[in-house]
């Protein structure tokens, strides 16, 4: 997944970020133990900052681990963090790890997906709700976000449609904000693009009854003759050392009753 760097220089890049998380220069000096007349030469190009100072103030204003690599490239640095492929040997032991949490979480569905959010992993749970999605939208690689929004994916069968895709969307807008990936952007645009299935206007009354979950905003979702309602977490890992790791995201949706839970264990009982 590529970037898009909107300023040239590092300084100016850091002076995006911290803008962006709302931090004053001596805010940030205070965290990042230097003070706000450095930090001010920084991001006007008057002083180089020190490889260690580009990964401190990384690190205290959250730039994502590829963010880092690119503040270093452009300040002159070698990148520090590796960007190792999922299948490679090495991630042998985190893959089964994944495969052991999803099974884990069977019949409920789960799904790992990455920062294009591509489905790199699934459990039977997941895959029992893609009855009926169209050929096309399974051929690899599988993509969550055109599996649920596209027309002839799950949208249809999604009872609170409209404001499920808003959350979706809005979702994405802020992975957007922070990794500014091109490939993204056209993803979001896609997305954005498909139309609502027809009937969609409708799905408020439709799902009333079943999408009372005080707590978080549900999927509601029919599956055969059943309307099942769902709400969804997302889990990442803690402090990851490469790329790929970090833009994981374990998805998992959770039964928001009992009549959905019981209905997904009785289709392996």
């Amino acid at each position: 997944m590529t970037t898009v760097a909107l300023d040239t220089g590092v300084g100016p890049l850091l002076r995006s970020w911290r803008e962006r998380r709302r931090i004053s220069q001596l805010e940030l000096a205070l965290r990042a133990d230097s003070s706000a007349r450095h930090i001010s030469f920084i991001e006007t190009g008057r002083s180089r900052p020190s490889e260690e100072m580009v990964l401190r103030l990384a690190g205290h204003l959250e730039v994502p681990v590829r963010e880092r690599n690119a503040l270093l490239v452009v300040a002159g640095y070698a990148p520090r963090f590796t960007e190792t492929a999922l299948d490679d040997p090495a991630m042998g032991a985190l893959r089964e790890g994944l495969e052991r949490l999803l099974q884990g979480y069977d019949p409920y569905p789960a799904f790992v997906v990455d920062g294009l959010y591509t489905v790199v992993a699934a459990n039977q749970g997941m895959t029992r709700m893609l009855d009926g999605v169209a050929d096309h939208l399974l051929a690899p690689p599988l993509n969550a976000m055109r599996l649920t929004l596209h027309p002839e994916g799950l949208a249809p069968r999604i009872l609170n449609l409209r404001e499920w895709r808003a959350d979706l969307l809005a979702q994405m807008e802020r992975q957007i904000a922070l990794v500014r990936s091109a490939e993204l952007r056209a993803l979001y645009e896609e997305v954005a693009g498909y139309p609502v299935p027809d009937g969609a206007a409708g799905e408020a009354d439709r799902c009333a009854p079943s999408s009372s979950v005080p707590f978080a905003l549900p999927l509601v979702i029919e599956h055969g003759e059943q309307v099942l309602s769902f709400v969804a977490s997302i889990a990442t890992f803690n402090t990851p050392m490469d790329v790929t790791v970090a833009e994981l995201a374990i998805e998992t949706l959770l039964p928001a009753d009992a009549a959905t839970a019981a209905h997904l264990r009785s289709l392996i009982d």
